[in-house]
This record gives C-alpha cells, sequence and structure tokens, in this order.
C-alpha cells in the first residue's frame, strides 16, 4: 500500500469528512494560516496519482472525492501493522496494546467483551 505524508493525510481527512471537494473547499479547511492554494492542488495531484483521490471534471474545476474510505484505509494500515511488528498475530497485537496503554478495568472489560462479540457499554 502507498504511504500518505503527514500533508497528504491531512487533506484526505478533510476528504473523507466531506465525501467531494474542489481545492477551494480542502484550502479553507485548514486553519490560519491556510496553505496556498497551489501548494494543495500540487499536492491533490500527487493524491489522484497516487489512487488516493479520483476526480470529476466539472465546468472549469474539478471536484476530489477519496477512492477508498477512511476505515479502509485504516484497515490496511493496521493489517500491515499486525504483519510487520507483530508476525500477523492479532492476539500478540491486541497484548501489546493491553500491556502498554496501562487500561483501567472497565477498559479492560469492555476490550474482553468486544473480543467475546458483546457490545460495550456506551
Amino acid at each position: 500500500m502507498k504511504e500518505l505524508t503527514k500533508r497528504e493525510e491531512q487533506i484526505m481527512d478533510i476528504v473523507w469528512k466531506v465525501k467531494e471537494a474542489y481545492i477551494r473547499d480542502i484550502v479553507s479547511a485548514f486553519p490560519e494560516p491556510q496553505p496556498h492554494y497551489n501548494t494543495i492542488a500540487t499536492l491533490v495531484k500527487i493524491l489522484v496519482k497516487k489512487g488516493f483521490l479520483q476526480s470529476v471534471k466539472i465546468g472549469n474545476t474539478h471536484q476530489y472525492s477519496p477512492t477508498q474510505s477512511f476505515e479502509e484505509y485504516r484497515n490496511e494500515h493496521l493489517g500491515e501493522i499486525k504483519e510487520k511488528f507483530f508476525d500477523n498475530s492479532f492476539p500478540k497485537m491486541i497484548a501489546h496494546f493491553a500491556k502498554s496503554e496501562k487500561l483501567t478495568d472497565s477498559e479492560r472489560e469492555e476490550l474482553i467483551k468486544i473480543i467475546k462479540g458483546q457490545k460495550p457499554k456506551s
């Protein structure tokens, strides 16, 4: 899977939230000081080339949308992390996070319920 740079990921976060966006929409979603329009346009073109965004020409401009959902992207990354760092073992991955995160008793109970297929308390 292709990797996103930090700035590319910021752009994708915006597009994932709004589903469809023009470059001006992406620029305006950034906090002040906003990046220059041309900078975002260049990065969006890179994201199209990498296959993260697709575009539709509307009039004289392009509308961009993600080629996959955030959930699909996250699942691919977690799969790679599981494979690379935990010998492709989900139990090893969960055990690592359970130990390193210092879970509270209620968080451990919630995790056990999730693993057993029960819905956690909301």
